[in-house]
């Protein structure tokens, strides 16, 4: 466990000292922003029947820049260092694949979440500006946040997979957006074709939109919790099988 800790935090790190990781936590602020101006102008313009923040959850601003999140944060984990040399050193260090593995994960885990406060903060700081009730309540907020920390469990985990493929971080960043762009766009397929077919359920299932529509609302549904933490799993699996191919390879 010490080593884990130790690669952990030197890998969180790099996110918390660098200028990439302030960027990248600069830019989703911006747009998280940008997300809860526009829906604080559709309250304005008429009251909405959802919760604020589901609303700023769904909206295209917010689409933009949470399928660009996970490339941002995992295109470097195994790519920049297969490209420069040093994943070599480290693999011939006396650390475990899975020590490599889950501490490159942990970390981006670690900063992804830390990138979703500022949304919350934002809910509290529109109720002391305002000095009116709470736009969403306790329920409502702890769904939310849990089902953005049960998606991103699984799309981290599909953004290390993905840089542990290739040296090159472009590439990297591409996979894990096509494949997040893919997975999305399959719970949107009843949306599209209806409900008669015969695969619907299944869609319904994987659908993210559902999971956040559900959740934002206080709701609790382990199938969700189930999938998310299951395909984690399952796609680290994968990466700690591609890397231990690669570190005896060598």
């Amino acid at each position: 466990m010490r080593t884990l800790y130790i690669l952990y935090k030197k890998e969180l790190k790099h996110f918390l000292t660098t200028p990439f990781g302030w960027v990248v936590l600069s830019f989703i602020m911006l747009l998280q922003g940008f997300s809860l101006t526009s829906v604080l102008e559709q309250y304005e313009k008429a009251p909405i029947q959802v919760n604020m923040l589901y609303s700023c959850l769904s909206t295209p601003i917010f689409w933009f820049y949470f399928i660009f999140i996970f490339p941002l944060i995992t295109m470097k984990q195994f790519a920049e260092e297969e490209r420069s040399g040093t994943l070599e050193s480290l693999m011939t260090a006396p650390v475990t694949t899975w020590q490599v593995v889950f501490s490159k994960y942990l970390s981006s885990y670690t900063f992804y979440a830390i990138l979703w406060i500022p949304v919350f903060l934002h809910v509290k700081v529109f109720t002391w500006v305002t000095g009116s009730p709470a736009p969403v309540s306790t329920p409502e907020m702890l769904g939310s946040f849990g089902i953005l920390l049960l998606i991103g469990s699984f799309f981290i985990a599909v953004g290390i997979f993905a840089s542990a493929l290739t040296s090159s971080q472009i590439i990297a960043a591409i996979i894990t957006f096509g494949l997040l762009v893919f997975l999305i766009f399959m719970g949107l397929i009843p949306s599209i074709a209806g409900d008669s077919f015969q695969g619907a359920p299944l869609f319904h299932y994987i659908s993210v939109h559902e999971h956040l529509s559900y959740f934002s609302r206080g709701l609790i549904d382990l199938r969700p919790i189930v999938f998310y933490l299951s395909m984690s799993v399952l796609t680290l699996l994968f990466t700690h099988h591609l890397v231990d191919y690669r570190r005896w390879k060598h």
